[in-house]
């Protein structure tokens, strides 16, 4: 568990923009926001505060939750929605269902995706939001699990008998650089496939020798 922000560090937070995660304050409270991971400095003029992953969730959260979480980290390594420290984690598929209620895990992922983004301008060279960043590269499953889940894409599920419902898995392989993405239905597979175009990675259809279903590998493109 991490030291709660002051409630000054806390209006700053409450009050960045939605979206984006851009903060206004001042100096002081932006370096001190900036020190505990919570916010990013951008390297690039007019040099702009923005939430990091971990400040997105704390803005989230309610005033006495407190949270811990890389600070620019997405999605954690666990391949459940929520790790036992409460870090955000994308689904990767055939996770137990989540008791999460819908509308929240909605607001997760869509801060954990804005976080991405702001990672991607960060870090890319050109500042480019349109190619995957060096965290996806090394951390390829959540990532392109993130970027399906982020668009709707259902994953699949266990319930409580242990019944997986139909829904995308994402898993590694032992090409480098390349993640298997798997849908039995062959629709929601194609659909997973646009989705990860867009989002900025190589995608190509495949068939398993032994039993022919179709299977996607997706590796996060460099230009």
């Amino acid at each position: 568990m991490t030291r709660p922000p002051t409630a000054a560090q806390r209006r700053v937070i409450d009050a960045a923009d939605p979206v984006t995660g851009r903060l206004r304050g001042t100096e002081t409270q932006l370096a001190a926001l900036v020190k505990r991971g919570l916010a990013f400095r951008h390297p690039r003029p007019p040099h702009d505060h923005f939430l990091t992953p971990t400040g997105h969730r704390i803005r989230e959260s309610p005033p006495d939750v407190v949270e811990s979480a890389p600070a620019v980290a997405p999605a954690t390594t666990t391949s459940t929605s929520t790790s036992t420290s409460g870090v955000f984690a994308a689904r990767i598929g055939g996770e137990d269902a989540s008791d999460t209620a819908p509308a929240a895990r909605t607001r997760e992922v869509h801060s954990a995706w804005q976080g991405l983004l702001e990672l991607r301008r960060m870090t890319n060279p050109d500042g480019s939001v349109e190619r995957p960043c060096g965290w996806e590269r090394t951390h390829l499953v959540q990532a392109a699990a993130l970027a399906l889940e982020a668009a709707g894409h259902r994953p699949a599920v266990r319930d409580a008998t242990g019944q997986e419902s139909a829904g995308y898995k994402v898993r590694v392989t032992p090409q480098p650089e390349a993640v298997a993405v798997r849908d039995p239905d062959g629709e929601a597979l194609r659909a997973c496939a646009g989705t990860l175009e867009r989002a900025g990675w190589q995608v190509s259809e495949h068939k398993e020798p032994r039993t022919g279903a179709s299977y996607l590998l997706a590796s996060p493109r460099r230009t």
